[in-house]
């Protein structure tokens, strides 16, 4: 067995053993009979006690079952979807008569949160396992689509940042235009996501997450906690709740990550001296969130808050309702746009608001324009430019320096296949499907430049995404008022206590903010941790102050 292998299907000892089957209920099993089955719910921890059970990955229109691995006594069933609450995509079948224990949710819980040995072991091996089945069962999605239009890149970042198994198809491409032919998809369907049961045409983020068993699925129990928004500021709000014994929820409008998840390399986050991407820093954040119980939700659209409840009172775009003990608004901030004629029409079309591999494998190796000239500019042009792209750095003012830390300046000035351009603005857009061409005009001169470009990427600041709250005081810009810069008499009266607001607390009693839609914040991702952190010691302190 390789290293790698024995991460993913360790032998648990025997001591290991005796400890893991207290949480469970012994069942015998016979040849034949399924454990996980494709599109069903894996609900249980499987440990098995006598016997084997063999995993395949599901049969496609084009491809059948394919063994994975067998589990014999001392090995344990799942993966990470038994933390996500994804259906199976995998089949579980007994190929020895024997007997298991069921370890239910409940039990897997406790025995995540009292054995640290036990639980480092299954974390382990759960993300190992969907590393390894990314390779030999991706087939089992199959994402077909247009390389630069909006659908099926926010397909693609849904699936990136969720981690799941998957297989890209250019509509284009010689297979991809095979795949079109088998399945009778027109050029209109798409883009086309192939799972098991079924295809989806047109399929959107919203439709795989029910498909995949992804989307919000209420619950009799209660809520303690509920976080609106998975930046860097929600991801941290909702692993201290959930690590700290708080019933946690965390619902994001599209998928987790924020705008941090759109940047290619952040460099000067604590503890990582080479940096790390958004991407993997979210898929991070999401099984620690996870480990802890934390439940996650996207894309699923929180659209009022009622205040005048006892409790928080949520409503969400489906017409569903439900109350929490608390709630931390994290919704972090939309981008800007810039006022140019068809900006709307090219908007993912070829414009971006986050440079990504999935953006820079789709225009690598072609010039592309960068506008913006803060750090976050900065690191997207460095990442373009190692992707073989020409990329022009367009800033409206005259010195890149303004804005920008000196190491990005240093590294934008010296690459040969980066140029910056400065006291320039975007004036016009041109093309058909998707963005070809982009006019640039020097603000000082006055002359105008026409020039293919494969893509744009926009990065000149963001507005927060707070319009959809009633009742909670915000500032002329529509940031969050929170503590010191709400009215503390006010406030006062309108708790049962008489207190004064907690740190990161809003003008609503138990609802609280954090990240960029507060005032006040720094906008970096370490204080969005920061702040997503210490509003959870608050919703402790409120719990208790109404008890």
């Amino acid at each position: 067995m390789t290293p790698e292998n024995s991460r993913a299907y360790p032998d648990l000892s025997r001591e290991q053993l005796v400890r893991m089957r207290r949480y469970g209920v012994r069942q015998s099993v016979t040849v034949g009979e399924l454990i996980y089955q494709v599109g069903k719910p894996v609900t249980d921890l499987v440990l098995v006690d006598r016997g084997a059970i063999d995993i395949f990955s599901a049969s496609t229109a084009d491809s059948p079952e394919m063994f994975i691995t067998r589990h014999t006594q001392g090995r344990f069933l799942g993966e990470l979807s038994l933390l996500t609450g994804q259906y199976s995509y995998l089949i579980a079948r007994v190929a020895v008569a024997g007997t298991i224990y069921r370890i239910p949710p409940a039990g897997f819980r406790t025995l995540m949160a009292e054995d640290g040995e036990l639980s480092e072991i299954l974390l382990e091996a759960f993300q190992a396992r969907r590393e390894l089945v990314k390779g030999v069962a991706s087939h089992t999605m199959e994402i077909l689509g247009i390389p630069s239009s909006s659908g099926s890149l926010a397909l693609r970042a849904f699936a990136e940042r969720f981690d799941l198994p998957h297989v890209w198809f250019d509509s284009g491409s010689v297979a991809g235009l095979a795949l079109m032919r088998t399945n009778g998809v027109t050029r209109d369907q798409l883009p086309v996501v192939f799972v098991p049961g079924g295809a989806l045409h047109r399929a959107t983020p919203g439709r795989l997450a029910e498909r995949l068993g992804l989307s919000y699925r209420p619950r009799d129990d209660s809520v303690d906690l509920v976080v609106v928004g998975a930046g860097p500021a929600g991801m941290a709000a909702a692993v201290y709740g959930a690590s700290e014994g708080l019933k946690t929820v965390l619902l994001d409008t599209v998928s987790p990550g924020g705008q941090a998840a759109a940047s290619s390399r952040i460099e000067n986050y604590l503890g990582f001296p080479a940096g790390i991407s958004g991407t993997d820093l979210t898929s991070r954040a999401c099984v620690q969130a996870l480990k802890f119980g934390a439940r996650i939700y996207a894309p699923c659209r929180v659209v009022g808050l009622d205040i005048d409840q006892p409790l928080p009172f949520l409503r969400m775009e489906d017409g569903r309702e439900f109350e929490a003990g608390a709630v931390i608004l994290a919704t972090g901030a939309r981008y800007s746009t810039l006022p140019v004629p068809g900006w709307a029409r090219f908007e993912r079309a070829g414009i971006f608001f986050g440079a990504t591999k999935l953006e820079a494998t789709a225009c690598a190796g072609r010039p592309v324009v960068v506008v913006g000239g803060a750090n976050s500019a900065g690191q997207a042009a460095v990442f373009l430019a190692s992707h073989n792209c020409r990329v022009d750095v367009v800033i409206r003012g005259p010195e890149v320096s303004a804005g920008m830390s000196n190491y990005l300046v240093e590294r934008l000035l010296s690459h040969d296949r980066i140029r910056v351009l400065t006291s320039t603005e975007v004036t016009a857009l041109d093309g058909g499907e998707t963005l070809q061409e982009v006019t640039l005009t020097n603000s000082i001169t006055g002359r105008s430049r026409r020039k293919e470009y494969g893509a744009l990427f926009c990065f000149i600041g963001a507005a927060p995404a707070t319009q959809w709250l009633t009742g909670i005081a915000v500032d002329s810009n529509g940031f969050i008022l929170t503590d010191v810069n709400i009215d503390a008499e006010a406030f006062r009266a309108a708790t049962s206590s008489g207190r004064v607001p907690l740190p990161f607390e809003t003008s609503a009693p138990g609802v609280f903010a954090a990240g960029d839609a507060r005032r006040g914040s720094m906008k970096r991702v370490a204080a969005a941790v920061g702040e997503g952190a210490s509003a959870v010691s608050s919703v402790h302190q409120a719990i208790h102050a109404r008890t």
